[in-house]
């Protein structure tokens, strides 16, 4: 079995229980798996694979909990740039009806490759429109050859405008069609084994875009093959509004009712919550990723993270559709979640070391992994390494792990996933960008001007 050292790291934060960094250190793993993690002096001296650290800070690969890949195809449309959430699905539904299975894959290439080289090890992903003949296999088949570790969400879409839903009738689906392409997905893809590279979640869209029914047995059929479920929950006002006239209920109870509670479950945005609810998402181990730049970028509102991880939820974060957000950027999605907290005027609402949690340990929970996110013995071997010499860190080394957070957000000079290197100087070795760039922006023309 092959066998990885890494040594000589100025300081290895493992984001273990106990928050350890090590000076110096390093860590021994054998066939993707850690084995020992410490000061070199104390790791064994030899492997098939040695890299010398030095110079770097080094911490668990990145867990991105919420994401819209093919979004990456519509950055910055200009109708779309000054727009609330409904107003901006609304603009963007006609453009995505054109997605072809080529644009699915491509654009997951290019999504994926942004978050490697972000830092992210794990990436979910949340598909939910599928014209044209695109299947969930497309963008699986980008994350296999990209090497990333993935959780790929079989979404959905079944409630058009002719039924009082938001999405046009020409991009939604049949329901049982919907219900039998989830159990191909499961029954195809899905891995429930240890150190897992693809996983599948159950995930129909939103409370505006599927039915009640479509809600319940998705959530039967998770529950019968062990999946998690995810949907997008409490993001915006407008959504809180639809629930109240629709079903009578805010969005959290309307969840509770349809039995979408539990540490199988977890919500994108959960931005308008009350105490109540946050206590039931506690009391349940319902996760919620936090998405602050989408949030921001859609005048969405702060979702009340520190009132989250004082009660005792589990709070993960995502960088959310590529066209509500623009960017692919982990560890800006960090620094983003650190500073939200603290603009309503604490400025202890969420530090550093806090945000990295949310971005390592926090990610893994809501995915319902026990085996990445942290650098210790029995986890995978996923973990990233910033240069320190850069002139980005000049003057904040003192406290290099903070400074990954408050200095501005940098690429990744390594990334391992599953003890492969990936990521070496700074570049991706798992796939050529250049002509992926080349074509995907081919594709992102001819769709937004309807070619």
């Amino acid at each position: 079995m092959p066998t990885l050292l890494l040594q000589h790291a100025d300081i290895l934060a493992t984001m273990d229980d106990n928050g350890q960094e090590i000076p110096d250190g390093g860590l021994f793993a054998r066939d993707g798996v850690i084995q020992q993690v410490g000061p070199t002096a104390e790791l064994p001296t030899t492997a098939d694979l040695v890299i010398h650290a030095r110079g770097m800070v080094v911490l668990p690969g990145l867990v991105n909990t919420h994401h819209h890949l093919y979004q990456t195809l519509t950055r910055a449309v200009p109708a779309a740039q000054d727009a609330t959430l409904f107003e901006w699905l609304k603009t963007l539904y006609p453009i995505w009806a054109r997605l072809t299975p080529e644009a699915v894959y491509v654009s997951a290439l290019v999504g994926l490759a942004e978050l490697m080289l972000s830092g992210c090890t794990t990436a979910s992903d949340h598909l939910y429109i599928y014209p044209n003949g695109c299947r969930i296999d497309d963008e699986i088949r980008a994350a296999q050859e990209i090497g990333i570790r993935f959780h790929a969400s079989r979404g959905a879409m079944s409630l058009g405008e002719s039924r009082g839903g938001l999405p046009p009738d020409h991009v939604v689906e049949d329901e049982n069609f919907i219900l039998k392409d989830m159990q191909r997905a499961v029954e195809t893809y899905h891995d429930p084994s240890r150190y897992a590279m693809l996983r599948i979640v159950l995930a129909p869209c939103s409370p505006f875009s599927v039915t009640p029914d479509l809600m319940r047995e998705t959530a039967a059929m998770a529950r019968a093959y062990g999946v998690h479920l995810h949907t997008h929950l409490a993001e915006t006002l407008d959504e809180e509004q639809f629930c109240l006239e629709r079903f009578g209920r805010r969005p959290v109870g309307y969840a509770e009712d349809l039995g979408w509670v539990g540490d199988d479950v977890w919500y994108a945005h959960g931005v308008h919550v009350n105490s109540e609810e946050i206590a039931l998402l506690a009391r349940t181990g319902t996760g919620v990723c936090h998405c602050p730049s989408s949030n921001m970028r859609l005048a969405s509102g702060i979702a009340p993270v520190r009132a989250y991880l004082d009660a005792g939820v589990p709070v993960g974060l995502g960088v959310d559709g590529s066209a509500s957000n623009d960017s692919s950027h982990m560890l800006a999605e960090a620094r983003m979640a650190m500073l939200l907290q603290r603009v309503m005027g604490n400025p202890r609402g969420l530090t550093a070391r806090e945000a990295l949690w949310l971005a390592t340990r926090g990610g893994a929970a809501v995915l319902g992994r026990d085996d990445i996110g942290q650098l210790a013995p029995g986890f995978a071997a996923d973990f990233i390494a910033f240069r320190l010499d850069r002139l980005d860190y000049a003057g904040a080394l003192h406290d290099p792990v903070a400074a990954l957070v408050f200095c501005t957000p940098q690429r990744v000079d390594l990334s391992v996933v599953n003890g492969r290197v990936v990521v070496e100087e700074g570049q991706l070795l798992t796939v050529d960008l250049g002509p992926i760039v080349e074509r995907h922006n081919a594709i992102a023309r001819r769709m937004v001007r309807g070619e």
